[in-house]
């Protein structure tokens, strides 16, 4: 199984970060790869991608949502993933955002994708940029404030 945890640090406020994050039709603005994002309910989702050239739908299933806090997810359907993205005020304008994913690599590329590390940089990426869609916006697109 392959890892990775990656963090970025936001000026915006955790509310306003954690509120967006919880926006899961918004990822493809800045998740490189990611094309299409549903949620079917408030605790299923289901993720159309293309990376590498190779397109997968999948479904994935929250099952630990705390306002503010995190938002933890695992697969349901095609490729084997966990997850969990935090929230950790630094000041109150300031918010860490810390993903950690898990995941079963699938097939060659894929597999030396991971030992190359390409995994880590792209969600390293997408952390980036969504630190560039919410400093930019300075407010979020919407909120879910429920609990799983």
């Amino acid at each position: 199984m392959a890892t990775v945890t990656e963090s970025v640090d936001v000026h915006v406020p955790l509310h306003t970060a954690y509120n967006q994050w919880t926006q899961f039709e918004e990822f493809p603005r800045f998740m490189e790869g990611v094309e299409e994002v549903h949620q079917m309910d408030p605790t299923h989702v289901h993720w159309k991608t293309r990376i590498g050239g190779v397109e997968r739908e999948f479904d994935t299933e929250i099952f630990e949502q705390q306002p503010d806090e995190r938002v933890a997810w695992r697969s349901t359907s095609g490729p084997d993933q966990v997850g969990v993205v935090s929230f950790q005020p630094i000041t109150d304008a300031d918010t860490r955002v810390t993903m950690q994913m898990e995941w079963t690599p699938e097939g060659f590329a894929e597999k030396a994708g991971s030992l190359m590390q390409l995994d880590d940089r792209r969600v390293h990426g997408d952390l980036e940029r969504f630190k560039e869609f919410i400093e930019a916006r300075g407010t979020e697109t919407g909120a879910w404030r429920g609990e799983v």
